[in-house]
C-alpha cells in the first residue's frame, strides 16, 4: 500500500484542494493511506483534512516544524512506497500511481522519484514570469528531485533519507541523498506548483532558498549543493536562445537580491525563520 505524508502548517486555504486531487481519481482496490500531519497550526487545516472522509487521517502535533512533522507521519504511515507532498501543491491519485510504479519494481536501482512540474503563470508579474521562464531550463532544477513539492522512496530510499538532519531545504537534501541512477523524474506524474505572484514574495522565496542552501552546504559540504547556478548555465541558456537575455537579467537581479537579503540569518546562523509566500496560497 502507498503512503502518502502531508506535513500542513496553517494550510485550510489550500489543503482541501489537493486531498480532493488525489481523492478524485483513487481506485477503490489501490486506496492509498493518506495521512495530514498539522504541525503547530492555529487555523481549520485539521478540520477541512478531516472533512474529506476517513480516508484521510489526521494527526495533529504542537510543534510548528515541518521536519517533526515528516517524523510524526512516518510514525503513523502504513506501507511503501511512500509519498511525501507539500500541502500547497496539486497531484493527483494517477499520478501518485505513475510516479510510485518505478519504485516497486526492486530491480531498477530507483529508490525516489518525483513528478514534472506545472507552474500556471497567468496572473504573475512580468518579473515573475521571466525569473521561471529561466529557472526551470537550468539544469539542475530540470534533473533533480527538489522544487517540486513531492518526493517519492522505497523502502529503502527511505532508510537513506531518514537518516538526514531537519534542514529547511528538506527536498533539495533528499534530492542529493541519491544519485543520478537512483532517482528519477516521472515525466508522466505532473505536479502543479502554484508560484510567487508578485516580486517581494518571490524575492521572499528565494532568500529562503539562500539560506536554506548555505544550511545544506554546511551540513553536506559546498560540492554537494548542486542547486546553485552558475554563470555557464546562464550563458548556455543564453546562447540557446537569445531571445531570453531580459529575462536572464531579471534572474540574476533575484539572485542578488536573494543574496543580500540571506546575508544576516546566514551569520546569525538562523535557518528556523520561514520566510512564507502567501500571494501563491491565493484562491
Amino acid at each position: 500500500m502507498t503512503s502518502i505524508v502531508i506535513p500542513a502548517h496553517n494550510e485550510a486555504p489550500v489543503i482541501g484542494r489537493l486531498l480532493d486531487a488525489l481523492l478524485a481519481d483513487s481506485l477503490p482496490e489501490d486506496d492509498p493511506d493518506i495521512v495530514v500531519v498539522c504541525n503547530g497550526c492555529t487555523d481549520d487545516t485539521a478540520s477541512v483534512a478531516a472533512a474529506r472522509g476517513p480516508r484521510v487521517r489526521v494527526v495533529e502535533i504542537p510543534v510548528p516544524s515541518k521536519h517533526a512533522a515528516l517524523r510524526a507521519g512516518d510514525d503513523h504511515a502504513r506501507g511503501f512506497p511512500r509519498v511525501y507532498v507539500d500541502a500547497d501543491v496539486v497531484i493527483g491519485g494517477a499520478d501518485v500511481r505513475t510516479l510510485t510504479e518505478p519504485l516497486e519494481d526492486e530491480t531498477s536501482g530507483i529508490l525516489a522519484t518525483a513528478p514534472q512540474r506545472r507552474i500556471p503563470l497567468a496572473g504573475c508579474a512580468w518579473r515573475v514570469r521571466a525569473y521561471y521562464r529561466v529557472w526551470q531550463r537550468l539544469p539542475a532544477v530540470r534533473e533533480g528531485l527538489f522544487g517540486r513539492g513531492v518526493i517519492a522512496v522505497s523502502k529503502a530510499g527511505h532508510a537513506r533519507i531518514s537518516a538526514l538532519p531537519p534542514l529547511m531545504a528538506d527536498d533539495l537534501a533528499a534530492s542529493l541523498a541519491f544519485t543520478a541512477r537512483e532517482r528519477r523524474v516521472v515525466d508522466a506524474a505532473g505536479v502543479v506548483i502554484r508560484p510567487p505572484r508578485t516580486w517581494p514574495d518571490l524575492i521572499r522565496r528565494r532568500i529562503r532558498a539562500a539560506v536554506s542552501t548555505a544550511q545544506v552546504e554546511q551540513h553536506q559540504g559546498p560540492q554537494q549543493a548542486s542547486a546553485r547556478t552558475s554563470k555557464a548555465d546562464l550563458k548556455a541558456i543564453v546562447r540557446e536562445k537569445p531571445g531570453l537575455l531580459p529575462s536572464v537579467v531579471v534572474f540574476v537581479a533575484a539572485a542578488l537580491a536573494a543574496r543580500r537579503g540571506s546575508r544576516k540569518a546566514i551569520r546569525a546562523q538562523d535557518f528556523g525563520t520561514w520566510l512564507r509566500d502567501e500571494s501563491s496560497r491565493q484562491n
